[in-house]
C-alpha cells in the first residue's frame, strides 16, 4: 500500500511563488502518474481568498499550468500539522513555519532542493513586470524538479 505524502509551498501572499512551486510540482507528479503526492500552498501573511496575482497566472498559462482556481489562505498550525513537508520561499518563513509546530518537517526550497542546511530565499516578483514573474518562475523550476527526484527517491 502506498502512502499519500502532502507538501506545502509557503510564501508570503500566496498569490506569487508558492502557488507556482505548487502547480510545478502537482504537474510533475501527474506527469509520472503519481496520485500519491498532495501539494497544497499557504502564506504567512495572505488574504484568504485572494486569486493568484496576474503575473502569475498568466507565466502558468505560459507554461500549461492553470491558477485560475487558486484561492489563498493563511498558513495555519492546521495546515503545518496536515503535512509532511513544508517548503517555505524564504527563511523567515520557515521560521514562521516552525513555530506553528513545523519542526524538522520545515525547510527552505533552495535548502531542501540542494540537499543543504542553508539556501537562498526566492525573490518575490509580486507588484513587478511579467518579466518579474518569469524569472521566478524559472529559478523555481529547477529547485522543483530537484525536490521531486529527492521525494521519489525517499518513496521507493
Amino acid at each position: 500500500m502506498t502512502t499519500t505524502r502532502h507538501v506545502v509551498f509557503v510564501c508570503s501572499g500566496n498569490t506569487c511563488r508558492s502557488p507556482l512551486a505548487a502547480a510545478l510540482l502537482a504537474a510533475l507528479a501527474r506527469g509520472a502518474g503519481d496520485e500519491t503526492l498532495h501539494v497544497r500552498s499557504a502564506g504567512t501573511s495572505a488574504w484568504d481568498g485572494a486569486p493568484a496575482s496576474e503575473g502569475s497566472y498568466l507565466v502558468a498559462l505560459e507554461r500549461g499550468m492553470d491558477l485560475g482556481t487558486h484561492r489563498a489562505q493563511v498558513l495555519t498550525a492546521e495546515i503545518v500539522r496536515s503535512a509532511d513537508l513544508v517548503l517555505t520561499m524564504t527563511a523567515a518563513q520557515a521560521m514562521r513555519a516552525r513555530e506553528l509546530g513545523g519542526a524538522e518537517r520545515v525547510h527552505t526550497l533552495a535548502a531542501y532542493a540542494a540537499g543543504t542546511e542553508l539556501g537562498p530565499d526566492v525573490r518575490d516578483p509580486f507588484g513587478g513586470a511579467l518579466e518579474n514573474y518569469r524569472a521566478t518562475l524559472d529559478e523555481l523550476e529547477p529547485m522543483i524538479v530537484a525536490t521531486w527526484a529527492r521525494l521519489r527517491s525517499q518513496s521507493g
